[in-house]
């Protein structure tokens, strides 16, 4: 029996996780997928926004605001590399230039600090390779960028350190009202009990909560695709470099990310499939528009793979979360859901606070966390070229909490893979690490989980 379980390991999962962690409450976490941090948290801007877009009075802004303001001292803590960069919005004519003047007022309101208004020239002077047809911009220094699933890797590790459970490949087909709360079942059979439940399974969200009969809302994907550029183009600009937004979102950006490379995205369409990730022949070349637009120079042939992320648009227009009967629902998390995601972390532990939960604080909370140490002459030798990842690190990123199981999950833990040939050199030598490390045949190595095996059989008996 627990007292919380939580569904949906991704950012907001994570974050809230990490928060009870504190407190003398056994938590635990269910996954669907082979990994966690496999949806929304896996594929988007990484962007720390600075809170000026969201409607005045909304959990939206209230929670975006905050969560800016605490997301650098907790990537620090954690680890996860985070840089308050600032971000700038630019406008092309009179229309827009209305717009950046409401978003600047809207953001005073919401409590944003240090936002400025530019004329076109002043924001030339700040970022050279803007647009000369930009009419004026709205600076928010406050504004950074971080590695979404670095957080929620770290987060969840702090909360594993700490004494929470993770169980993976955990796809949750039923919940039943208890006497002493719920009963969580599986599709494998596994069930699971306790006085409190948290649903942040994300695009599912919606698919949960009617599970308990605590819905009422509805979740649909919209799709934003991405193209990601070689670190070479990095420095291209230092600000992340927003066009004025539209009610399908934030608009194609041009930002640095936090490891280093140039993010270009994303599109906004809004479809049905909640597992559709194919990227487009249409949605790229509307980026390429949209980028060239705002920024000049960007240098296109530096673009080394493309990715889609599906965003979890709720039915309300605002952030859906709740408390009933001990069910609390995470659902249309949004941008800017990661953000968010310290402050909702707080919001969701007092909805459990005021539903019956002891607020008894553990006097040995460890805030970081524990990593796993190779063998020393394992850093020495280097398996992924592009990104200087050793053995030692990967060896780390298989012991350490939450373990990585599969190639996509050592790719998210330390790079190896992320660079210009993409895994073209690194990849069997990081599947022989996996099999070796964790007493698997290389047969059973995959790429991201069950069905994605590398492999298909030998072509020689060893």
């Amino acid at each position: 029996m627990y007292d919380v379980i939580i569904i949906g390991a991704g950012v907001i999962g994570g974050m809230i996780a990490r928060e009870l962690s504190k407190y003398k409450v056994s938590t635990a976490l269910l996954e669907k997928e082979n990994d966690v941090a496999r949806g929304a948290t896996g594929a988007n801007s990484g962007i720390v926004h600075a809170g000026f877009d969201a409607k005045e009075g909304s959990l939206k802004a209230k929670m975006n605001v905050l969560g800016c303001s605490l997301m650098e001292d907790i990537a620090k803590t954690l680890g996860v590399h985070y840089r308050k960069n600032g971000s700038i919005v630019v406008a092309f004519d009179e229309e827009q230039d209305a717009t950046v003047k409401a978003l600047y007022e809207r953001g005073v309101k919401n409590g944003v600090p240090e936002l400025r208004i530019l004329t076109g020239d002043e924001a030339m002077e700040i970022e050279p390779k803007l647009s000369k047809n930009i009419t004026s911009a709205l600076l928010a220094p406050t504004a950074g960028i971080i590695c979404p699933y670095s957080l929620a890797i770290a987060s969840i590790g702090c909360a594993m350190d700490n004494g929470a459970s993770l169980f993976t490949n955990c796809e949750v087909c039923g919940i039943e009202k208890t006497k002493d709360g719920y009963k969580v079942t599986a599709k494998d059979g596994r069930a699971f009990e306790s006085r409190f439940v948290v649903n942040c399974a994300g695009l599912y969200s919606d698919k949960i909560a009617d599970l308990a009969g605590k819905g009422g809302f509805k979740v649909h994907p919209r799709s934003g695709e991405y193209m990601l550029c070689d670190k070479d183009a990095g420095e291209l600009v230092n600000l992340t470099v927003f066009k004025v937004p539209t009610k399908m979102g934030k608009g194609i950006l041009v930002s640095p990310t936090a490891d280093g490379n140039l993010i270009l995205g994303p599109t906004s369409t809004d479809i049905e499939d909640k597992e559709d990730r194919r990227t487009t022949e249409e949605g790229l070349e509307q980026i390429v528009r949209g980028v060239n637009e705002s920024v000049d120079d960007v240098p296109l042939r530096a673009v080394i793979t493309s990715f889609t992320g599906l965003r979890s648009v709720g039915s309300t227009g605002d952030f859906i979360i709740n408390e009933s009967e001990g069910f609390v629902n995470c659902g249309g998390v949004e941008s800017p859901g990661l953000t968010s995601s310290p402050a909702i972390a707080i919001y969701v532990r007092n909805l459990l606070i005021g539903a019956g939960m002891e607020p008894d604080l553990k006097e040995d909370w460890n805030p970081g966390r524990k990593i796993f140490k190779a063998e020393p002459k394992k850093y020495g030798r280097i398996i992924c070229r592009c990104e200087t990842i050793s053995e030692g690190e990967i060896i780390s990123a298989i012991h350490t909490n939450p373990p990585a199981k599969d190639i996509d999950g050592v790719k998210k833990r330390t790079r190896s893979g992320m660079g210009r040939c993409q895994g073209g050199f690194c990849q069997p030598f990081v599947a022989e690490i996996i099999a070796r490390e964790l007493s698997l045949d290389l047969l059973q190595v995959t790429k991201s989980g069950l069905g994605s095996e590398l492999l298909t059989g030998r072509t020689k008996e060893v």
